[in-house]
């Protein structure tokens, strides 16, 4: 008779970590533990903490915790004509708009990417009305900034919905969120190719007292960088700071200056800084931007 020699087989990590929890964790912060245990005996990988963590923590956060601010949000207006509405996707390569009206608190609808498809070819863009098309747009899901992501989350996949506008307790626009950004505090960034190349230098020197920035570089490693002491209260990034100076989201070649230092923004779109060059401030610099 030939023995069976075959190993049972192993347990899956799954089943492992059930095993772990036999004890059965009193609370959150208990279970928490289970998991890093987990993790250092390599029953999970540290990935796989990091999900788990995050699925954790949603029930903690709430939109506005996440949303991209009011200020930042990439929309149409409603009067806008047809080339004017391309420029604005193909510039921010996003795949949904938010439409409004008269301002920014007056979202009439939400209009995707793909919707303009059905309405011309590129040859026509210069005959083609807006009016059928503004009229059928579709509906703007709206959420209370204290939105748990949690919830969100499950309402985002029930529906079958991928962006959400955020307003405050008077009904005023705060932001906007979307599925993605639910998603991200979960797995970690979801990078694609427009997204800023982590590989770039942050700080460049061009010339004596020139430098080439960032704008999502850290306001800690800017201020370590040049010895300065930028507060970090109120923004976390180069970018941060220059949204508050400016008090809008300026486009490039715009100037301001904040401290001793000019700022000039060489390269940004409908959405974010994207980068910056900074040079000690003349007495010209300030004379021509107080003009």
């Amino acid at each position: 008779m030939n023995e069976d020699n075959s190993k049972p087989p192993s347990p899956s990590w799954i089943e492992r970590i059930s095993q772990l929890l036999q004890s059965e964790p009193k609370d959150r912060k208990e279970l928490l533990t289970v998991f890093r245990v987990a993790s250092e005996k390599t029953i999970i990988n540290d990935e796989s903490l990091a999900m788990l963590e995050g699925v954790m923590e949603l029930s903690d956060m709430q939109a506005r915790d996440i949303m991209v601010p009011r200020s930042q949000m990439v929309v149409i207006e409603k009067d806008a004509d047809i080339k004017g509405i391309l420029d604005i996707v193909l510039e921010s390569k996003h795949s949904r708009f938010p439409v409004i009206g008269e301002d920014r608190d007056d979202v009439v609808g939400m209009l995707l990417a793909k919707d303009l498809l059905n309405y011309f070819k590129p040859n026509d863009a210069d005959s083609v009305s807006t009016e059928h098309l503004m009229n059928n747009l579709r509906k703007a899901v709206v959420v209370p900034e204290s939105k748990r992501l949690d919830v969100l989350l499950k309402e985002f996949r029930n529906n079958r919905n991928h962006m959400a506008i955020v307003v405050d307790e008077y009904g005023g626009v705060s932001g906007l969120v979307t599925i993605e950004d639910v998603l991200e505090e979960i797995v970690g960034e979801i990078e694609d190719e427009t997204d800023i190349d982590d590989g770039l230098e942050m700080i460049v020197k061009l010339e004596d007292q020139k430098w080439h920035i960032q704008a999502q570089i850290d306001i800690e490693d800017f201020n370590d960088y040049f010895k300065l002491s930028f507060e970090d209260d109120e923004y976390d990034t180069v970018s941060g700071l220059l949204l508050q100076a400016f008090g809008h989201l300026p486009a490039s070649g715009e100037k301001t200056i904040i401290d001793d230092f000019q700022f000039e923004i060489v390269e940004a779109d409908n959405r974010r800084i994207i980068s910056i060059d900074m040079s000690p401030a003349s007495k010209d610099a300030i004379t021509q931007l107080e003009q």
